[in-house]
C-alpha cells in the first residue's frame, strides 16, 4: 500500500529536501536520504532501517518496491526530479534511520587494517576513500575531528554504498590516538617530512593509516603519535595527490603485503 503525494509542497517533500541539504536537520529527525537501487539495497543489508521510501514508477517501473516494513509515497516524475540529489537514481530515494558507530563497537581481525582521516573536510573525497576501503577489505574508517556530517548525501554517493559496507567512527584525535595504542595498532602517517617511502614499511602487522587535508595535512598529534612517517615518490611538478587517491596506494600497497607474507 502507499500513498500519493500530488504537490513538491507536501510536508514530506520539504522534509526530504531538507535532510539532503542541512545536517542539522538530520541530526535533529535522526534521518538520512539515500537514493538509488544499489545503494538502498546495501543499506538494507547492512541492517539499516528505512523510515521511508519515495517511488517514481514513471522512473523506476509500475511494479511497488520491496519496502521492508517502511512507509511508501509515490511520486510524480516532476517532483522525483526536484528533490532527487542526482541523475541516474532509478525513481527511488529512501529516508533511512541513522545510527551511531563507536570504536568500542569495532570488531577487528587478527591483524586489523585501519584508514583514519583527520579533518578531512570534502565529502567527495571521504565518500571515495570509502569505496576504496571497502575493495581494499580494510577494518574500518575512522574520521577524526570531522569536518563534514558522515551522513552527507555527497559522502553516500560517492562511496556508491560502500558506506554500508566498511565501519565508520566519528571521534576525535585524542580518543583515537588512545584507541590505536591501547589495541597495538601502529600508526603510520602519510607526510612528506622526515619520512620514508611506504613500500619500505611493513604493513603487515596491524596498521592505521592516517591521512590529512591536501592543504594542511597532519596536526603535530598525529606527527608525535606515529610509530613511522610514509611518503608517496612524486616525480612530477606537484607535491602531493588527492587525499583519496594517496589513501587508495596505502591501502592497496598494505594488501600486497599481507597477500604476499600470506603465500
Amino acid at each position: 500500500m502507499f500513498d500519493i503525494i500530488s504537490s513538491a509542497q507536501n510536508p514530506k517533500v520539504r522534509l526530504l529536501l531538507e535532510l539532503q541539504q542541512k545536517s542539522q536537520e538530520r541530526r535533529r529527525h535522526g534521518l538520512f536520504v539515500v537514493e538509488g537501487r544499489r545503494e538502498i539495497e546495501r543499506c538494507i543489508e547492512s541492517g539499516y532501517q528505512i523510515d521511508t521510501l519515495f517511488w517514481c514508477p514513471d522512473i523506476y517501473g509500475p511494479v511497488e518496491p520491496d519496502t521492508n516494513g517502511a512507509r511508501l509515497f509515490q511520486v510524480s516524475a516532476d517532483i522525483y526530479n526536484k528533490v532527487a540529489y542526482r541523475g541516474g537514481t532509478e525513481g527511488i530515494i529512501a529516508e533511512v534511520v541513522a545510527r551511531q558507530h563507536t570504536l568500542d563497537q569495532l570488531h577487528l581481525s587478527e591483524s586489523p587494517l585501519i584508514v583514519v582521516l583527520e579533518s578531512v573536510e570534502k565529502p567527495g573525497n571521504v565518500g571515495a576513500i570509502l569505496r576504496s576501503a571497502d575493495a581494499a577489505h580494510v577494518d574500518a574508517v575512522i574520521v577524526c575531528d570531522p569536518q563534514c556530517d558522515l551522513y552527507n548525501p555527497n559522502i553516500i554517493r560517492a562511496s556508491v554504498g560502500a558506506f554500508f559496507s566498511v565501519p565508520t567512527v566519528a571521534c576525535t584525535s585524542e580518543t583515537c590516538i588512545q584507541w590505536l595504542k591501547t589495541n597495538s595498532i601502529q600508526i603510520l602517517t602519510a607526510q612528506l617530512q622526515d619520512s620514508h617511502y611506504y613500500y619500505e614499511t611493513d604493513m603487515v602487522c596491524p596498521t592505521a593509516i592516517v591521512m590529512g587535508t591536501e592543504a594542511t595535512g597532519l596536526t603535530d598529534q598525529w606527527r608525535q603519535a606515529a610509530n613511522a612517517h610514509i611518503k608517496i615518490p612524486m616525480l612530477g611538478i606537484g607535491d602531493s595527490l588527492n587525499v583519496s587517491v594517496s589513501a587508495a596506494i596505502l591501502m592497496f600497497e598494505a594488501v600486497r603485503q599481507r597477500q604476499q607474507s600470506a603465500r
